[in-house]
């Protein structure tokens, strides 16, 4: 469904066309969101698909691709992570993210990436197989740190041999896979042999390895359930949430929690229907998925995610299903009191502003840098009392005087609002200013040359010993400047300082990165010629980078790939 300017509001599959289409247009509809839809119809486009499948895929592609304002949406999150292992001649076992086309052992998926690092420094102090890249492995002649601590058998220098370390690897793939009790045994029919014949080092690093895993497997039961997804929805007050757990091989290894867009009205079986496709195609999905609901288009949506789906769980699973509705009413009911918060937080923040509306757009500016290195601006978006991470901007200050504040202010607000003039973007509600008086003032002179009014621009200077809850808010009206004190737990203040702290976060993240890429680049880099292998002949000859500054000509000739032009280029490079 398309709207008056070609947009489009609305992507929905059907069996029956003309039963789907006129039921629109029969009757007075009730919900108010089918009602503005039905208004803001303006023509139809139809593609007619052989089988409902994959008429439930195409549905799922349009509706990420268009983003229909009236269908439910969701974030389309990334894709998960996995963990794998190399086939190179002594394996790495890594983290992955992405399209697994390479010839390696994956395992996973795992719900979010600190789930994997976990398993990963505890795969590290059991099986101790290498995790460094193959560039570091390749280039070791001693044990690195890894080894000394314990946490790696260092094969890059023959500190195991390769039976004993390819030993290891499949012990950690054959835990990866779920079967921790053959992998138990394992173990320990290796330790009880390696002491038979009296190899007790070796003994004892199996016996390490058998009370990590016991360890491990006291932490977790029900191993027979194998690998799926429990998926329970709530409803309160029109909001939905639903709870995601992810059981592997019989463990609840992670959770998530989704409140989907635009489905106020909808019963839980229809966003539950709606959820299933856009949250799992294209991912790969668990044989068997548990989910709270009975849903009427159950066997069409098994069909196209491959996976069984469970609505009636015997009583080894049910307890999966109490726990995922449990924790989706917990999740719905904090979510629910952060909206009423914010909503009284921005009530408060007009009152104390004296705006005529809810400020619906803030954004705030934050300058970072050290002694003038490296200065960099902030500028966060909060919409509604919410961040907004995907519209944060970052400006890198340039030909201004080191460690001037109000320059870079300057620069970074004209910067700002003048590409949102000259691309005819809608404009924020209020601006905050971390900083006092002077940061203000130059806010307010960029906006009075670009030709803006329409913003109210606040200062937020910092309060004796910068201690949170002491902040002046200044601002400026009529040419009279005006401060407002607020006590420490005033609900606007606890709002700016929330956006202030953000912006300050933003800025000094982007500043010390900015800094130290800027210390890591070597002078070496900038002449043409000295390419990576060069540079690290002279920075191995000469053993650093002052001792290349005093070499003269003859003495730069010794370096291996290094002719006179060179040379003669290297030396005048460092006497300029």
């Amino acid at each position: 469904m398309f709207d008056k300017n070609g947009q489009v509001i609305y992507v929905g599959k059907a069996k029956n066309l003309r039963k789907r289409v006129s039921s629109y247009f029969r009757k007075i509809h009730i919900d108010v969101k089918t009602r503005a839809l039905i208004d803001k119809i303006k023509s139809f486009e139809v593609i007619v698909t052989d089988t409902e499948t994959q008429a439930l895929l195409l549905e799922n592609d349009l509706i990420k691709l268009h983003k229909p304002r009236y269908n439910i949406l969701l974030k389309d999150a990334k894709s998960y992570p996995y963990i794998y292992i190399t086939n190179d001649k002594h394996p790495r076992v890594s983290f992955y993210r992405g399209q697994k086309h390479k010839a390696y052992q994956f395992f996973g998926p795992y719900p979010s990436a600190h789930v994997v690092r976990d398993s990963l420094s505890l795969l590290k102090k059991i099986f101790k197989v290498r995790q460094c890249t193959n560039s570091v492995y390749r280039s070791r002649s001693r044990p690195c740190l890894e080894y000394q601590i314990g946490l790696c058998t260092a094969p890059c220098v023959g500190k195991i041999s390769d039976e004993n370390y390819a030993q290891d690897v499949s012990m950690m793939s054959l835990f990866l896979k779920g079967k921790d009790m053959e992998t138990l045994d394992k173990v320990s029919d290796k330790m009880q042999q390696a002491s038979k014949d009296l190899d007790f080092e070796l003994a004892a690093h199996y016996r390490d390895q058998l009370i990590g895993l016991r360890t491990l497997q006291e932490q977790h039961t029900s191993q027979s359930m194998g690998d799926m997804d429990v998926v329970s929805i709530v409803e309160k007050e029109s909001v939905h949430a639903i709870e995601v757990l992810f059981i592997r091989a019989g463990k609840q290894i992670g959770q998530e929690c989704v409140f989907p867009k635009h489905a106020k009205g909808k019963s839980v079986e229809m966003v539950l229907s709606a959820f299933l496709p856009l949250y799992y195609l294209g991912k790969d999905t668990p044989k068997q998925m548990l989910l709270s609901e009975k849903l009427p288009d159950k066997a069409l949506i098994s069909l196209a995610l491959n996976a069984k789906i469970i609505d009636m769980p015997q009583k080894d699973k049910r307890h999966f299903l109490k726990i995922a509705t449990l924790t989706a009413k917990e999740n719905l009911k904090q979510h629910l009191i952060s909206k009423f918060t914010k909503r009284k937080q921005l009530e408060q923040l007009q009152k104390t502003l004296n705006l005529d509306s809810l400020p619906d757009t803030m954004e705030c500016f934050d300058i970072s840098h050290t002694m003038g290195e490296a200065t960099t601006a902030s500028c966060v978006v909060f919409e509604k009392g919410l961040p907004k991470v995907g519209k944060y901007r970052q400006f890198n200050i340039t030909d201004i005087t080191p460690g001037d504040d109000y320059a870079a202010m300057n620069q970074a607000v004209f910067r700002r609002y003048s590409r949102l003039l000259r691309d005819n973007k809608p404009l924020p509600d209020v601006v905050f200013i971390d900083g006092g008086l002077g940061q203000l003032n130059q806010a307010i002179m960029v906006m009075d040359s670009i030709g803006i009014e329409s913003i109210q621009l606040v200062g937020v200077a910092k309060g004796e010993g910068r201690k949170a809850g002491l902040e002046t808010l200044i601002m400026v009206q009529e040419g009279r400047t005006q401060k407002i004190n607020l006590p420490p737990y005033d609900q606007s203040l606890l709002l700016v300082n929330h956006i202030r702290d953000e912006s300050h976060r933003f800025a000094i993240k982007n500043h010390r990165n900015k800094r130290d890429k800027k210390r890591q680049h070597s002078p070496l880099e900038n002449i043409k010629g000295v390419g990576k292998l060069r540079r690290t002949a002279l920075l191995n000859y000469f053993g650093g980078l002052q001792e290349i500054q005093k070499a003269s000509c003859d003495e730069l000739l010794k370096v291996s790939g290094i002719n006179l032009a060179l040379a003669t280029k290297i030396a005048s490079s460092f006497k300029k």
